[in-house]
């Protein structure tokens, strides 16, 4: 497919996401409201997709002047059930139109010891690193292919590109990073190639964003192991939920229309040594 004349007006606007809407899956967490919060200032409506929308509302309660009330909206939906995906897509297609890009970042696990975990906690933590960024992808095709374009973007990890320092943890093994995790993240960018390289001709970009060491704020509490995360990263601090969020924003804006089946890794240098 040819690529549209380039114009003045095209660099001025490469970023600007109005008009374009946004299915994002774990959009209230930790790292999920810097990313919506990103999206949203750029201009584009997000349609987050979770569980609770007290847990919702409560996460984007102290958001500042950003207009959230107009262009950040909550559908429910567990990302575990594929009927749930699919009624959630239908009614956010009926509510706000096709959407033009799909963020995978939801996440669950059990378990966490390497050498202990029951097969069934095992099956679930790679379901819920790459099990449900699947689902969501398939479910999400007819849209992108009804718009006759789109982006989708999976969050996997750094420990989908490196194995963990295990030194790091051995004072803190509350924060053990369990054998699942990383495996399901490692087949997460794997499954960003396999689809950008079947999409591709239909004008879908599929990438994939790697983030490294942000620890949450109960996580930070414990100064002794946010040394051992800071000691190993070039820049020297952990990263901060914003510090992800231009990731977000490039991969679904025009800027990136001729970037597809990347990992982009934001891990302050975690991953260079």
């Amino acid at each position: 497919m040819a690529a549209a004349p380039l114009t003045d007006d095209f660099y001025r606007t490469m970023f600007d996401l109005r008009g374009q809407i946004v299915l994002l899956t774990g959009g209230y967490g930790h790292l999920g409201r810097a990313i919506a919060a990103g999206l949203v200032a750029h201009g584009a409506q997000v349609v987050v997709l979770g569980r609770s929308e007290a847990a919702f509302a409560a996460a984007f309660a102290e958001t500042g002047p950003l207009p959230m009330g107009a262009a950040l909206h909550f559908l429910a939906c567990d990302v575990a059930d594929t009927a749930a995906v699919q009624a959630a897509f239908r009614r956010s297609r009926e509510l706000y139109g096709l959407p033009s890009v799909l963020i995978n970042n939801a996440f669950y696990s059990r378990g966490q010891q390497p050498d202990a975990l029951p097969d069934a906690d095992f099956a679930l933590g790679l379901d819920g690193s790459v099990g449900t960024a699947y689902r969501c992808l398939r479910e999400v095709l007819p849209y992108l292919r009804e718009r006759g374009a789109g982006k989708i973007i999976n969050v996997a990890s750094m420990y989908g590109v490196v194995a963990p320092d295990f030194a790091a943890y051995d004072a803190h093994p509350q924060f053990l990073n369990p054998p699942h995790y990383g495996a399901g993240k490692a087949a997460m960018i794997q499954l960003t190639k396999y689809f950008a390289s079947y999409l591709g001709p239909e004008n879908i970009q599929v990438n994939c964003v790697s983030p490294g060491a942000f620890p949450s704020d109960k996580v930070r509490e414990d100064t002794a192991f946010e040394g051992e995360l800071r000691q190993r990263i070039p820049l020297e601090r952990v990263g901060e939920p914003q510090d992800l969020a231009g990731a977000f924003v490039f991969l679904s804006s025009a800027a990136a229309n001729f970037v597809t089946g990347h990992n982009l890794v934001v891990d302050g240098g975690w991953t260079i040594r």
